[in-house]
Formats: structure tokens, C-alpha cells, sequence
């Protein structure tokens, strides 16, 4: 499959009713729309889409409103020339600005998290919150970080590499096997189809790629002391894709940085536990004034008086 088609691959997609499609900075995405509150924008990581929401989506929405799109080149939005981090962040911010929202907070997984924060830097938006979930925020170590952007330079540059992905993708156990080794985390057979179905489109996998190999935290990882946000870093301890440590580290160099461990979590600790996530990010978010006070029921994402 050359590319996803909404008609098609999107016949059953999670949050269906919220989306729209949306011509800004020179792209046309796909972006969910739903809720009622203070905005939330909500930017999902490397090789995903919006369907990692679909747990958070109803435990969210009867307090914010969620704004949520496929991020460039990503499930159903447009591929850009520019796959770097600065290039990510302009187009959301290309986005916001036509979306014209004001986004009270800005819950980020993996890489999402770092787009998210080189906005704020960049006086792009002014939110008053930013949350990562198993934030990609710092350059691997060591060797790591010329290896990996290499490999993936080679893998993106390389044609039969999309087309093997997209291959693999056609079976569903060993894909759901995969993402447990890479992230630490066992997602449920809806999330493993949902996947399938990305890694099965070319243009999805090459973006993926393209995204891994103009990724650098460098510049990033000099800049991010000068965040005047909030930042709650939520890391499961579990994940085999950022270390935990990533976010304790984060933590301690901004002014107003907390980190929170997640027990027998991984990296989609949203998608495993959407209530436990839930929980923490309303209490954030009532902690820094974007919700009136009030207790968060423990382990089930309500909100009671």
C-alpha cells in the first residue's frame, strides 16, 4: 500500500467523528477536534498517529478540548520536505496558528514531546503546561547518537526498505511482538491493528524513517534550560525506548520540571493505562490553574467533587 486513503483506511478509524482535514503551512492534515475546556493539543510520537489517543480521548474531553493531528507525513497528514525537529514544530505551529487556537497545555509522547517543547522555546505558542509521555528529549549517548541517524539516513535512502516494513506489517503477531520488544509496553489487539495498518502504507514508514534521520537534539538539549513552562515528564519504567533517566535529567535542568515514574509501565504507557496518565495529567493540569480544584479519583481518569 503506496499511501493511507481516508475512505478507506480510515473507515473505522478511532475518533472518526472528530476529524476534519485542514490546509495550513503548505499541507493538508488530518486533525480530531473534540471536548469542551481549556485547549489541549495533543502531539503523538515517531510512527504513530492519532489512534494512540483513543484511550486518553474520552477520559479528556469532559474537561478540555483536544486538538489532535496526524503529524506531518505521519497516518493521514501530507509529507513535508522537512522532517527535522525545527522543521516539525514550524509546520504544527503553521497549523495552530490556522487552527487559531491558544493551547492552555501540550501533552507530547516521545518525540512529540520534544517538538512540543522546541515551540515553547521558540515563542511559538505560550502554553501554560507541557507534558511529555516518555519524552524523546535528549540525544542518545555516546556512539548512539551518530549511529542511529546514520542507520536510519541509510534505511530512508534505501527503497526496498519501506516495502520490507510494509511487509512485516501484514502480520499482525509478529508486529504486536515487535512493538513489545521495542517499547517495553503490551498494547491491545485494536492498537496492534491500528499500527499494522500505518506500517503497511510506504509513504508512512518513509516519513517515519525520513523523521529518524534529520532528528537532532542537540540544539535542543543546549536550549531546553531556558523553558519557563511547567514540564511534567511522565516515563514508565518499563520503556525500552527512552530510558526512564531521560526524564529525571530533563527534570532537574528547567526551572519548573517534575518527572514522574510509571510504574510497570513502557513506552506507550498511554495506550497500556490511559487512566493512570489521565490522573496525572488532570491533576496537573488543576495544580497549574487550567481546571478549578477538585479530587481526581485515583485509577480511573474521573473527576469527582
Amino acid at each position: 500500500m503506496s499511501r493511507l486513503e481516508w475512505h478507506r483506511d480510515g473507515r473505522d478509524w478511532p475518533q472518526r467523528e472528530a476529524s476534519q482535514f485542514v490546509e495550513a503551512g503548505g499541507l493538508l492534515w488530518h486533525v480530531q477536534r473534540a471536548g469542551q475546556g481549556p485547549v489541549l493539543l495533543l502531539l503523538h510520537g515517531t510512527g504513530a498517529a492519532t489512534h494512540s489517543w483513543r484511550g486518553l480521548w474520552p477520559l479528556l474531553t469532559p474537561y478540555f478540548t483536544l486538538v489532535a493531528p496526524d503529524l506531518p507525513g505521519h497516518g493521514f497528514t501530507q509529507t513535508p520536505r522537512d522532517l527535522s525537529l525545527p522543521g516539525m514544530a514550524n509546520a504544527v505551529a503553521a497549523l495552530v496558528d490556522t487552527l487559531g487556537i491558544e493551547p492552555a497545555g501540550i501533552i507530547g509522547h516521545s518525540a512529540g514531546a520534544a517538538v512540543a517543547v522546541r515551540m515553547a522555546l521558540d515563542g511559538r505558542v505560550q502554553p501554560q503546561l507541557i507534558a511529555g509521555i516518555g519524552g524523546a528529549l535528549l540525544p542518545f549517548p555516546g556512539p548512539a547518537a551518530m549511529l542511529f541517524p546514520a542507520m536510519a539516513k541509510l534505511l530512508f535512502l534505501n527503497p526496498i526498505v519501506p516495502q520490507l516494513f510494509t511487509l512485516t506489517a501484514g502480520f499482525p503477531g509478529e508486529l504486536r511482538r515487535f512493538l513489545g520488544r521495542s517499547t517495553g509496553s503490551e498494547i491491545d489487539s485494536a492498537g496492534a491493528l491500528f499500527y499494522g495498518r500505518l506500517f503497511r502504507s510506504r509513504v508512512h514508514v518513509s516519513a517515519t524513517l525520513g523523521m529518524m534521520a534529520a532528528w537532532d537534539l542537540v540544539a535542543l538539549e543546549r536550549d531546553i534550560p531556558r523553558l519557563d513552562q511547567h514540564l511534567l515528564l511522565l516515563h514508565g519504567e518499563e520503556d525500552k525506548a527512552v530510558p526512564a533517566s531521560v526524564s529525571t535529567d530533563v527534570a532537574g535542568r528547567v526551572s519548573r520540571g517534575e518527572a514522574v515514574l510509571l510504574r510497570q509501565l513502557g513506552h506507550l504507557a498511554h495506550e497500556e493505562s490511559p487512566a493512570v496518565v489521565a490522573d496525572h495529567l488532570i491533576e496537573q493540569a488543576r495544580a497549574q490553574g487550567l481546571l478549578p480544584g477538585s479530587k481526581v479519583t485515583p485509577g480511573t481518569g474521573a473527576v469527582g467533587a
